[in-house]
């Protein structure tokens, strides 16, 4: 009887605390008052419950007992009373509404707290976080990201990350609209946070965190080219498109990206970073897997009709690219045939029923071999003018008086040679799919213009039979050369400059301008 004399005893002091405190003109000189409603948060479970409304709503007039407050309403929010924990926790926004310094701190008390088991404390939480990104989104990202970064603890912290993750794709992504503003701003400041958070994600977390960027206005349909750029430079991080490719496994990671991240913006890219990816996209191609080239080959087809005009009046042509294309089209569909059935109207039979040759794709297959047959002719064409080319720059070598002369003659003969190649490789990749069932080059008869012609190698009169293999694919310090983008790395500069002004049109041979004009050589620039 005493005890529950002394705890409404209590709760009456309580009352009164809070009554003086209402009635007070200059609350801060009430500090007894305020520092008997702190005390309280160690008493009773009523007087716990009635503490935790009090302490956050006096709490900006006692600067000088803000940390003593602030730590008895965080002890409340973990007390083992159910109906204490959601009193208090509904309270926290409280705590930043006139002192917005502490946003940062209960925000991250607010993501520890999401690991919550029960309902009803769970979405007290959750309607606390969202309170406080509606007051201050930039200070609550902020605060909510950290628990996503890398951390070197995984137990606890990897439980609540998790509860972060889900919360920001769940609650805060829905209504980015309504938070990210100003929206310039606070989108760059959102993008910032996700691209520091990429650092260590899984798949399916990378994939989130793309859809949400490439939702943003910074990343929409009318973003700046910097932005587009910035966008492709976070996937090729993820995906180490800068590395090495393992050319004896499987480029699934790599051939996942691209397809899903980087072929949907490819019309954005500057022109060398398209022909750099589609260089290291055709150097990949021989080591998909069946499932990846299943995958990839609608795409694939989709950009071959986009850069093989169809019409052979003033159609411009990139020839490199088409290269890339033809090369990664022929090793994709070698590994999964009847896929080309649906996309270019051939008729190969496997027996299984996605040969789907009950389908009519007529129209398909002649709009294909109607560009194949169009890339050709253009393709001859600017072989004639290459060759008449260099048959000048023989004569002009021969008439060269000194040195400089000599050296940019044989800079212009190497960029023709190249040319020569590209073409020859689109033809020999073009005329086998003219047929309604073609085979496929599957293999490596193929080489790529930019690459070095392999050459048979000598074997060494001082390595042991057996023995490991000679240094002949370093760069003479014993480390790999990077394959790809670091083979020949002057000869693809070669290749992208290859007769510079071709493409203006109308003379052919020693000048450089051989490429049928109009454009067509823009693929070596």
């Amino acid at each position: 009887m005493a005890d529950g004399s002394e705890e409404a005893n209590d709760i009456e002091k309580l009352y009164e605390y809070g009554e003086r405190l209402n009635e007070a003109k200059d609350k801060s000189q009430n500090v007894k008052d305020y520092e008997g409603i702190v005390r309280a948060a160690k008493g009773s479970i009523k007087a716990k419950q009635l503490a935790a409304q009090l302490i956050p709503r006096f709490f900006k007039f006692f600067p000088s007992l803000s940390s003593q407050a602030v730590e008895a309403h965080f002890d409340l929010c973990e007390e083992e009373e159910l109906g204490i924990r959601v009193q208090a926790i509904r309270g926290l926004p409280l705590f930043c509404k006139d002192t917005p310094e502490y946003v940062s701190k209960i925000v991250d008390i607010l993501g520890q707290l999401l690991t919550a088991e029960e309902n009803v404390e769970r979405d007290a939480v959750q309607k606390a976080l969202l309170s406080l990104l509606r007051q201050d989104v930039k200070a609550s990202l902020s605060a909510l990201f950290k628990h996503i970064e890398s951390t070197d603890e995984p137990s606890a912290d990897e439980s609540i990350r998790e509860k972060v993750l889900n919360f920001i794709r769940d609650k805060v992504f829905p209504i980015k609209a309504e938070l990210l503003k100003p929206q310039d701003q606070m989108e760059r400041h959102i993008t910032d946070l996700v691209k520091k958070s990429l650092q260590d994600v899984t798949g399916a977390e990378f994939k989130m965190f793309m859809d949400f960027l490439k939702s943003l206005s910074l990343f929409g349909d009318n973003s700046l080219p910097e932005h587009v750029q910035e966008l492709i430079e976070i996937i090729e991080g993820q995906a180490d498109l800068d590395a090495q490719f393992n050319r004896g496994a499987s480029n699934s990671k790599f051939l996942n990206y691209l397809n899903k991240h980087i072929i949907p913006v490819f019309d954005k890219l500057p022109e060398e970073r398209k022909l750099d990816l589609l260089k290291n996209l055709a150097e990949s191609s021989p080591y998909t897997t069946p499932h990846d080239s299943r995958q990839l080959l609608p795409s694939i087809v989709q950009l071959l009709k986009k850069y093989m005009p169809i019409r052979k009046a003033g159609e411009e042509m990139n020839f490199t690219y088409v290269e890339c294309l033809l090369y990664t089209f022929h090793h994709l569909a070698s590994k999964t045939p009847n896929t080309t059935n649906s996309l270019c109207g051939y008729k190969i039979v496997t027996g299984q029923p996605s040969d789907r040759l009950g389908e009519d794709f007529s129209e398909s297959y002649k709009d294909f071999t109607e560009r194949l047959s169009n890339v050709e002719d253009l393709a001859r064409a600017t072989m004639k003018k290459l060759t008449q080319g260099m048959a000048e720059h023989n004569k002009a070598m021969a008439a060269a008086k000194t040195d400089e002369a000599k050296a940019s003659i044989k800079v212009k003969k190497q960029n023709t040679t190249t040319g020569l190649r590209t073409c020859n490789n689109i033809l020999a990749m073009t005329q086998p799919l003219h047929s309604k069932s073609p085979s496929f080059i599957g293999d490596k008869k193929i080489n790529l213009s930019w690459k070095e012609v392999a050459k048979p190698s000598t074997p060494s009169t001082t390595a042991p039979v057996g023995g490991k293999r000679t240094a002949t694919d370093t760069n003479g310090s014993g480390a790999p050369i990077k394959k790809g983008r670091g083979v020949g790395g002057v000869q693809n500069q070669l290749v992208n400059r290859a007769l510079e002004g071709l493409s203006r049109g109308g003379r052919s041979g020693g000048r450089g301008r051989g490429w049928g004009g109009r454009g067509r050589g823009r693929g070596y620039r």
